[in-house]
């Protein structure tokens, strides 16, 4: 559908029945104009086409019922509640209409009418309807009634808008501006996928005949959503097809690289780092994403790739989402190529402005190889001499405007993305459809498995003791609040709080430490180091460490208040320990109070397979809260489910991405519709 043609952008308050006051209050529900009404779909649908007699109505059930009103009275009960009701039916048979401190119902019924009623008969020494809804027939044929007789829309609404109003402004709408909807999807799409035009889609979405009609027009809108979405990932991996950077590689590099470890690499990793040096040998610039489980080794693949761009005279970014990462990517990567003389440096918020000037000169002149940071790679004044390759780590930390900033400040360099935890397909195909997949699915060799327990607060001291048994080995604990500090009469743990009770009433006996985001850079860092070198024995943090830290000493994580975590976060949680040789343990210690906590703690407890967390996660979440909506820069699916409705999704990239194949540019009159909606939908958007 064409988002807003003249027609479709009228105001809502030009529809008959809408007026400036009513518009106010639709405007509450983010609808604005004619387009928005026909988007507002309904959360659910009510089947009322089939009405039985009064005899054949059934306690019970939710039914429409036809007959003549025998009678209306208005009453007040011993409670004080006004009563309006009317009697339907014949002397056989009756059932009463009830509707509670309404009186003024009585101007509506009146004996000899007839009716349609639809609601829950209920059974109370007669039967009887509570506030049901109603049409009264007299002199209609009943065929175009919105409330009874056919499948009714029920919308999500405010106080003030009620259903039966709302129906006939959409259905006044529909009859007003659907006829004048051009039809943004070129015929021969329509025909090859058997999909509906945008009339019947739009009239049958709301008021459908039948809930095959239903299914048809739902079919119809997601694709044109998925289509549309999908088509602007064509138009972004057409941007990037750009001539870029065609970097020398050989064997020899992989060797020296290779040379580095005192581990072997997994063959996933060398398939992965193969697919990396093929496109960054190629003309047009890397735009790959690198899935792999915490664990799996993404960071030493990304490690080749800075090094093949330093090789080739060209300097590399490395962008990680929180300082504790940058930091330990820094050390980590500045270990490992010691031996090649590379200028490696760190920038970040917490280094003294003296540093800063000097890093901001090595990369303005072109005197530093590789840098790694936070956001700090991209502000004002960060100028690079010849950027030639753009590595960010966590990629959902990062919204999609600040990651085009970072690849602007060079002349269309490679970008390797990197995920904490794996995402579903689905997912992959919504947000990071303009790009290359690599998949790392296989950890590397010697490491122990992590066992997962889930205990409730009855096992907390046995869980002390443990805690207390591993320490004793020599071994090292994280211990993770959800809060740092306490909140009035809550009872969340909080960080603080619980380091001090720990300190002296549990632990006393052992090295404690304490982190979280509000300390300053430098209290951070020095608590890390310390805790790295062995100096603590247990480390109480808030979510700080959920990302990166990589310590193998590490054989227990705690996870007071599991229930109020994600599944993503848990498991990234977990994947900070397992790194050693010794056997590690994850305890969530939680008290579900939902159906959802408990599904997710139960998928945590289960499985250690972060592709299926990751699908199962989705499951419960949804794909908006799953990303971040916002964060992401994926716009807000109206229709779509991307993972109940993939099959469609898939239908719809296929057709996207050849479309914009055959015409980059949508300059086809054919194509035309499809142009405007992409302009309107997505302007400033995704980056294009």
């Amino acid at each position: 559908m064409q988002e807003k043609n003249s027609l479709q952008g009228t105001p809502v308050r030009y529809i008959k029945g809408v007026g400036p006051r009513k518009a106010h209050l639709f405007e509450k529900l983010g609808i604005e104009n004619v387009s928005d009404l026909f988007y507002y779909l309904p959360r659910r649908y009510e089947d009322r086409s089939r009405i039985v007699e009064v005899k054949d109505l059934q306690p019970g059930r939710n039914q429409a019922v036809i007959g003549k009103v025998l009678k209306t009275s208005v009453f007040t009960a011993r409670t004080g509640t006004r009563i309006f009701e009317i009697a339907v039916g014949g002397d056989s048979r009756r059932v009463f209409a009830v509707w509670y401190n309404q009186p003024f119902m009585k101007k509506v019924f009146s004996a000899g009418q007839t009716v349609v009623l639809y609601g829950k008969v209920e059974l109370q020494k007669r039967l009887q309807i509570s506030h049901p809804a109603f049409d009264i027939l007299d002199g209609e044929t009943g065929e175009e009634s919105l409330d009874v007789g056919r499948i009714v829309p029920v919308y999500s609404l405010t106080r003030d808008l009620a259903q039966k109003y709302i129906r006939r402004v959409v259905h006044q709408a529909i009859r007003s501006f659907a006829g004048d909807v051009r039809d943004c999807l070129p015929t021969r799409i329509r025909a090859r996928r058997k999909l509906v035009d945008s009339r019947f889609a739009i009239e049958n979405i709301h008021f459908p005949y039948s809930f095959r009609n239903l299914e048809r027009a739902y079919r119809r809108l997601v694709f044109e959503e998925f289509f549309i979405l999908q088509a602007v990932m064509a138009l972004r991996r057409k941007k990037t097809g750009k001539r870029g950077i065609r970097h020398k590689v050989g064997e020899e590099l992989q060797a020296e690289f290779e040379r580095l470890f005192t581990f072997k690499l997994t063959g996933e990793q060398k398939k992965c780092i193969k697919e990396i040096e093929n496109d960054m040998a190629g003309e047009k610039p890397m735009s790959r994403l690198l899935q792999g489980d915490v664990g799996s080794g993404k960071t030493v693949v990304s490690m080749f790739a800075l090094l093949l761009t330093a090789r080739n005279g060209y300097q590399a970014a490395m962008m990680a989402p929180t300082e504790i990462l940058a930091r330990q990517h820094y050390v980590t990567i500045s270990r490992t190529f010691m031996p090649l003389g590379l200028n490696i440096r760190l920038l970040v918020n917490g280094i003294d402005p003296k540093s800063r000037d000097k890093i901001q000169k090595e990369l303005a002149e072109g005197e530093a190889d590789i840098v790694i940071g936070t956001h700090s790679l991209f502000q004002e004044g960060i100028n690079y001499n010849n950027l030639g390759l753009v590595v960010i780590d966590e990629q959902h930390k990062f919204g999609v405007m600040q990651r085009k900033t970072l690849r602007r400040k060079g002349r269309m360099p490679d970008t390797l993305v990197m995920t904490a935890t794996p995402i579903p397909r689905s997912l992959v195909l919504t947000v990071f459809g303009d790009m290359d997949i690599s998949l790392l699915k296989e950890k590397p060799t010697g490491r122990e498995p992590v066992t997962t327990y889930w205990v409730g607060e009855d096992r907390r001291d046995a869980v002390y003791s443990f805690i207390r048994d591993e320490a004793g080995k020599g071994r090292q604990v994280f211990i993770v609040y959800p809060r740092v500090k306490e909140t009035g009469s809550s009872d969340i743990k909080s960080a603080e709080e619980m380091y001090r009770h720990l300190q002296k009433d549990v632990f006393a006996d052992l090295r404690l430490a304490l982190i979280h985001g509000r300390m300053r850079s430098g209290e951070k860092k020095k608590v890390m180091d310390d805790f790295r070198r062995g100096n603590y024995d247990i480390l109480i943090a808030t979510t700080v460490i959920e990302v990166g830290v990589d310590i193998p000493n590490v054989t227990v994580m705690l996870v007071e208040h599991a229930e109020r975590y994600g599944l993503a976060q848990l498991h990234q949680l977990r994947g900070r320990i397992g790194r050693g040789r010794h056997r590690s343990y994850c305890i969530l210690l939680g008290e579900p109070k939902t159906d959802a906590s408990h599904e997710r703690l139960s998928t945590i407890a289960g499985t250690d397979d972060g592709f299926e967390i990751a699908e199962k996660d989705l499951d419960i979440r949804g794909s908006g809260e799953f990303l971040g909506t916002r964060q992401s820069g994926l716009p807000e699916l109206r229709l779509g489910d991307i993972a109940k409705d993939f099959g469609i999704m898939e239908e719809a990239r296929e057709e996207a991405f050849s479309l914009i194949k055959e015409d980059p540019g949508l300059n086809d009159p054919h194509n035309a519709g499809i142009r405007q909606n992409i302009v309107e939908r997505f302007r400033g958007k995704l980056g294009i």
